[in-house]
């Protein structure tokens, strides 16, 4: 029997939510319905329900002495009909209830005085659900004696006629619109305010801008943001393809399907992934992924090759194409899943595996394909391509050899390969790829802008070379390409910076007035070529990374660090941890640079993630439906429309229909 008291409690529990902590994002009252209100579905494809009954034990939530609700119900309702149980709307054996504890900080406050709130849970979730038909519904969780939460939810048009046979997704991740005006001036040359040429970004046909907001917070991180645009369905930070519930399994969170997971089941088609990141890290690996932890990456690289192995879900017969970095979670050992040898894996079932850029290219297009080349992430191209002596102290051999990866694909490689894969394993049923530049957000956490750029610059030279790829194929009519990000920093330039004059200052604030804004910033000297100095690297990167006057720039949000700007021979580290914990200024980086006071917690040792809008380019069939400015999730709806992935019924592909299934 509920208490008075604690029925006030519960008509406060909404208030009370923390903005720095939360109970459970998506859960403002005692009573959680997940997927929670306002979200989107697109006809068919298949999700989980979870139902949870809070009851704190402690805390300004304290609630019924702890005691959850284990009576509670579930209805749900199509616009205009009657409500029916959760069980008999979808038709399926009503779930066991599950019953758990967790607990969580109600602020900062509770925080330092280590007294956690301790919250008791009544569950159960409702295993691999589909809606159909289009319209609006509601789902009614009653618990308490007549409380109620409800959940609006929107099942998309029908989109069964696949207009686009390919589909390539470029992400720079973390690039923003200043990074793409930056990169344009450190590459293509101006006379008189004019560019004599451009990037390749800038030939799209179609521009638009994407929100990059997560669902319980503005500032997302790259886990939740590429499930957005994989899925069509928001999520809380390091989560991707679940909606976060409080439960001790990080793996049991109620799933949402997949673009790659309906393409294959809908319409037998090829899938790849490219990225210069590990392959378990977001991006890439969100494509398959189902966890409210990205960390589990022994565990999400074995979702990716074999699917969930805990509940019936749809499964996607592994990547055609997966190429990248992370030999961690392949090698034998603490980093891949039980400790086995994942390379043996993934050939057990007719991969192909590559280590270098040379048994890459010669790998067969017949054959699926695996390329791991490196330990970790990828060297960037600015290290690869002009200070190539950073990679020889690197221990990072793809084979688990004590030595440093040789012979490295760049992303233009792996994506021309992928490709060819792609498009003879597809056949007519076509394919799917993702091309992540994933180090333009690494780089742009360490403060590193030249990499930074230098990855983006990477990138477009790639979606370049792609184009003229599709052309020689006959395939470029056939292909929406896609170029996005996932999330943005607030990275922008200010001015210019006479390097020379700076160096010869010894006083810090006489250094800042190297710094040239307005008039001052004059014009790009990376376009000028510098006697003696040839890089070979192509039309489409700069001639001289190091001119006298670089660009000025920053980020609206750092640690300590010191600044000099312009290219370092070596990679940066900006910030050090203190023997207390504390984030200072990390003296050995750009020594003779001036001190810039930072806007972080001094716990931060990188920048982070900003609320930023980014740009969406595209190029091909449904290009129209991708202007204007819209949420992160209607990518994925754009997509999936263009995919002819919207059915009215549960619609699966035995198999494509490709003869080079036959090893």
């Amino acid at each position: 029997m509920l208490l008075k008291a604690n029925a006030v409690a519960l008509c406060l529990a909404a208030s009370v939510a923390g903005q720095t902590f939360q109970r459970l994002g998506t859960c403002p009252t005692l009573g959680c319905v997940l997927p929670p209100d306002q979200q989107d579905f697109l006809p068919g494809q298949e999700f989980d329900i979870r139902f949870e009954i809070h009851a704190p034990k402690n805390g300004s939530e304290v609630f019924n002495n702890g005691v959850p609700d284990e009576k509670f119900t579930a209805t749900i309702a199509k616009d205009g009909q009657k409500p029916k149980n959760i069980a008999e709307f979808f038709k399926l054996k009503e779930p066991e209830l599950e019953k758990w504890t967790f607990s969580w900080f109600e602020d900062l406050f509770a925080q330092d005085a280590k007294t956690p709130s301790v919250v008791n849970v009544a569950s159960k979730a409702y295993r691999r659900v589909a809606l159909y038909e289009p319209g609006d519904y509601t789902v009614t969780l009653n618990y308490y004696s007549g409380k109620t939460t409800t959940a609006k939810w929107t099942v998309r048009p029908l989109a069964t006629k696949k207009r686009a046979k390919n589909v390539i997704f470029f992400i720079g991740d973390g690039m923003t619109t200043n990074m793409i005006t930056a990169a344009r001036l450190l590459a293509h040359k101006t006379v008189n305010g004019r560019y004599q040429t451009l990037l390749a970004l800038d030939d799209f046909p179609v521009l638009g801008h994407q929100m990059s907001h997560s669902i319980d917070t503005f500032i997302t991180d790259s886990a939740n943001s590429a499930s957005a645009l994989y899925s069509g369905h928001k999520s809380s930070v390091n989560a991707m393809g679940v909606y976060a519930d409080s439960s001790p399994d990080p793996l049991d969170d109620p799933k949402v399907e997949t673009i790659v997971e309906l393409l294959h089941r809908i319409w037998g088609s090829a899938w790849g992934a490219v990225s210069t990141a590990f392959i378990a890290d977001a991006t890439p690996i969100a494509l398959t992924a189902h966890s409210r932890l990205r960390s589990r990456y022994g565990d999400l690289v074995d979702q990716a090759l074999n699917g969930v192995r805990n509940y019936s879900w749809t499964k996607t017969d592994g990547p055609d194409a997966y190429f990248g970095g992370g030999a961690e979670q392949f090698l034998p050992g603490s980093g891949s899943y039980k400790g086995q040898d994942f390379y043996a894996e993934f050939a057990k079932k007719g991969y192909s595996v590559s280590w270098n850029k040379t048994s890459l290219l010669a790998a067969s297009n017949k054959q699926k394909a695996l390329g791991i080349f490196c330990k970790s992430n990828f060297p960037v191209w600015l290290d690869r391509n002009i200070f190539s002596d950073n990679l020889k102290s690197l221990k990072n051999d793809p084979s688990g050899a004590n030595s440093s990866a040789t012979d490295l694909p760049g992303l233009k490689d792996m994506t021309l390969k992928a490709i060819d894969v792609l498009h003879t394993r597809g056949g007519k049923n076509g394919f799917f790829l993702m091309s992540e530049a994933a180090s333009i957000d690494k780089q742009m956490h360490a403060l590193d802008y030249d990499r930074a750029l230098g990855e983006l610059l990477e990138m477009d030279d790639t979606i370049r070379a792609t184009i003229e790829k599709l052309k020689s194929l006959r395939i470029l009519d056939d292909t929406l390409i896609v170029v996005s990000a996932d999330h943005g920093h607030g990275f922008d330039v200010f001015g210019s910076s006479d390097t020379k004059y700076a160096a010869a200052q010894e006083d810090e604030r006489h250094k800042r007035n190297a710094i040239g804004v307005y008039q001052n910033s004059g014009l790009s000297q990376y376009t000028e070529p510098k006697p003696g100095v040839s890089y070979g690297t192509g039309a489409n990167f700069p001639l001289n990374w190091d001119p006298r006057y670089v660009i000025a720039a920053g980020l609206g949000a750092n640690p300590d660090h010191r600044e000099s700007f312009g290219v370092g021979q070596k990679p940066r580290t900006p910030a050090a941890v203190g023997a207390n914990g504390q984030v200072y200024v990390n003296d050995a980086d750009r020594p003779n640079g001036f001190v810039v006071n930072g806007t972080l917690p001094t716990g931060e040792s990188q920048g982070v993630h900003s609320l930023t809008d980014v740009p969406v380019y595209a190029m091909g069939p449904c290009q129209e439906t991708f202007g204007g400015t819209y949420n992160n999730i209607d990518v994925f709806f754009k997509i999936a429309g263009c995919l002819g992935l919207g059915q009215p019924r549960n619609r699966t592909i035995g198999g494509r229909d490709c003869e080079n299934d036959k090893q």
